[in-house]
């Protein structure tokens, strides 16, 4: 099991900073090794600290994204989670090429986020589920919607088996336990299947597989204008 993580909060509130360090502590199983408030603390606090997970916000003095493009160049290694208020597709999907582990959204509960951190330090990836179906709605979009099952009858047994598991949540590292396989063989199948889908992260392939496992229908229901779809 993990033992203690070790945390580091990146975020220009310093009452914020308080409180997410006051819950984490009274829950348990973290410990706070370095604060900041502006993206030059992120990047001197992953190159000095290296703290297990990195909680940075997106809108703070230097940028939060240019601060993960930049430390994730030198430390490639470096979990980082996004703490923010900002919900727009571009700064999810900014985050999530950038190589981030998480995407939490400020209104998140204490144990909540406790869980999420301990899923994450364990291998995982998390994005908020309302950023998730706004996400598969882009998808679902008819101009992106027609081509949909085609891309996915593209790819060969073996990359939409590894796929479905990865739109059940499990990690690459997790995924190659349950078949068997070499993580690196995982990695390179994933990128398989990001090519012949044309989607710009694991979280989006993810997030269009889950969609025609639950609607196997979908291609044709798409083409007829629905309010409410999911």
């Amino acid at each position: 099991m993990i033992g203690t993580i070790r945390i580091a909060i990146v975020d220009d509130h310093p009452l914020f900073r308080e409180g997410v360090t006051r819950s984490l502590s009274e829950i348990g199983g973290f410990e706070i090794v370095g604060e900041g408030a502006t993206a030059q603390d992120a990047e001197r606090i992953a190159s000095t600290v290296q703290p297990d997970i990195l909680l940075l916000d997106i809108s703070m003095p230097g940028g939060g994204l240019s601060a993960v493009a930049s430390i994730l160049a030198v430390h490639p290694a470096q979990k980082i989670v996004m703490l923010t208020v900002s919900e727009t597709n571009a700064d999810v999907t900014t985050a999530l090429n950038a190589g981030v582990q998480g995407y939490i959204l400020k209104g998140v509960g204490s144990r909540a986020l406790a869980e999420i951190l301990r899923n994450v330090a364990a291998g995982e990836s998390y994005l908020s589920p309302m950023l998730s179906a706004r996400l598969l709605s882009d998808l679902q979009s008819p101009q992106s919607a027609n081509g949909v099952a085609d891309r996915l009858r593209q790819l060969t047994e073996r990359q939409t088996e590894i796929l479905r598991l990865v739109a059940e949540g499990l990690s690459n590292k997790e995924v190659a336990l349950r078949l068997e396989l070499q993580e690196k063989t995982v990695k390179h199948h994933m990128t398989g299947v990001l090519s012949k889908l044309n989607v710009r992260n694991r979280t989006e392939a993810a997030l269009m597989m889950r969609d025609r496992e639950r609607n196997p229908r979908s291609k044709a229901q798409k083409r007829v204008p629905s309010i409410g779809a999911s």
